[in-house]
Order: structure tokens, then sequence, then C-alpha cells
């Protein structure tokens, strides 16, 4: 049986349950570290800012630390979730949240187009937390916020600025589409089991000119300078150099020798513009 949570959205219901007190231990292999700090919690959420009736989806719900406090919104909230023993859990545990069971590395991010004004909210596994934030960052196009805890390494590549020593390949590529900020730092002891590293909040709000119809030749061209950040813009573009880019060189106040890193989102957004007519 499908039961309707909102629009464009549905979660099966009906499956055998599983005991509120009986977890596994946390699975390596799908990064569980799980929040185990009410008050923590209760500050995250907080954060989300969410007025009444504003969807709101939780990424990687894992035991319903946040849920649990999610849940007592006044709106939709909904939970996407890849382990099939807590989906079962989560639907059970709560019931007026909308779970879907997919993996966020392979989700549909598109059809979050369905829930406009959508607020994302979770704490990431530190194993893929990059490349999923490289998904919906460029993909969901009608969200109000985003609100993630990774590990604090990410969150300064997040929020770095060009020509600081962590901006790289997943700073412009963030840049281009969001403004993201660094909200507060989260210690290790809050989480079962501990993790060796800090964490961190950080939020995205949507840029009004974000990279969408330039997100091919920006993920191209971010990833090829990246790979050899310490080498100068004309020794990387060599085989790609181009009266159209000793043009943009000029334009932008730029030449060969720059390197990668000194390069921001809107500048680097303008060279892949150019680029894209060679590549």
């Amino acid at each position: 049986m499908i039961v309707e949570r909102s629009a464009g959205w549905s979660a099966n219901v009906g499956e055998s349950t599983m005991d509120k007190h009986s977890f596994s231990n946390p699975k390596r292999s799908l990064g569980q570290n799980f929040l185990a700090d009410p008050n923590i919690c209760r500050r995250i959420v907080a954060s989300v800012e969410l007025a009444p009736g504003d969807p709101v989806l939780e990424i990687g719900p894992g035991r319903g630390a946040l849920t649990r406090f999610l849940a007592k919104h006044d709106g939709p909230v909904l939970a996407l979730e890849k382990d099939s023993a807590l989906v079962r859990w989560l639907r059970e545990e709560f019931p007026a949240v909308g779970v879907v069971h997919a993996d966020g590395l392979n989700f549909c991010w598109e059809g979050t187009d369905a829930l406009p004004g959508l607020s994302l909210v979770g704490n990431l596994p530190y194993n893929v937390a990059s490349p999923m934030i490289w998904e919906m960052v460029s993909r969901c196009r009608t969200f109000k916020s985003m609100l993630f805890m990774v590990q604090k390494e990410v969150a300064l590549r997040l929020t770095a600025n060009a020509g600081s020593r962590t901006y790289g390949a997943l700073s412009a590529w963030v840049g281009s589409f969001v403004r993201a900020e660094y909200v507060f730092t989260v210690p290790p002891h809050v989480f079962r089991p501990q993790p060796k590293v800090d964490s961190a909040i950080v939020r995205f709000l949507p840029r009004p000119d974000p990279a969408w119809k330039d997100a091919q030749a920006l993920s191209w061209t971010v990833k090829i300078l990246f790979q050899q950040r310490r080498k100068q813009l004309g020794t990387i573009l060599k085989a790609h150099w181009s009266e159209s880019v000793e043009e943009w060189c000029a334009a932008c106040g730029k030449d060969r020798r720059v390197r990668p890193e000194e390069l921001d989102p809107d500048t680097l957004r303008t060279l892949a513009c150019v680029l894209k007519r060679r590549i």
C-alpha cells in the first residue's frame, strides 16, 4: 500500500516493524555516527528557522535524534534514509513523517521542486557528505535553506574564500550555487560512536543567480583546475588556451600565472563559459 505524504513524495507502509529499543550496531559502511545529545539536536533544529507550514526534508535521520524534534513541526516533514532496518523503525516511531527509503547519492534531487520553499537538514555521513552536497546544491532549485552537519574539515572547505588554504573545487562549486555559512562547531562526545574529529554545522542559502545553465562546463573547469591547484593557469590549460581565454584574462585582470585557488566562484564561472566552447 502507498500512502501519499506530500506532492511528489510517497512512502511504503505495512512492512514488518522493529523493536524501538533494539538497534543493530552502527554500520561503518554507511558512515553511521548517531547524535545522542538532545540539546545539540534542539539547537540544530532551531537553526533551520522553519516557519509554520514550511516543508522540511531530513537527510539521514538514523535513529531519529533530529526527527523527534522535527516531527513536532507544523508543516510537511519528510525523511530520506538508506538503511532498510532504520526505515522500518522510523515509519513505526514517527507515523506522521513521510520516510523515503533511498540512497542520497543516487536520489533524484530535482524531485524536491515539488515542494517549493523546502528546507533540507541532516547529519550527513562523513564518507559521502561532499559528493551529496555537490549534487544537492546544483540540482535542488526551489529550496529555502539547507543546514547540514559535516566533518569540521569539510565545513571549512565548504565555506572557504578564494585565496585561503582550504579553498578548493568543492568551495568553488558550492559557492556558484549558494551562499555558505559556518554556523557552529559540534564536539565528538555528542555522538555514538564518537568520531575522532570535530563536526560542524553549515548553512546554505540560495544565490539569486545560481550557475545552473553553466553547471556542466563549470564542473569540468573546477575539476581540471583544482586537480593541479598549485600550478599556474597557463600550464593547466595549455591544451585549451585560445584567443578567447586571453581576452578573458584581460577582462578579469588575470594572466597565465594565476593559480586556481586565487579565482573566486564568479570568476571561475566566467572562465567556464569561455572554455565550454572548446571542451
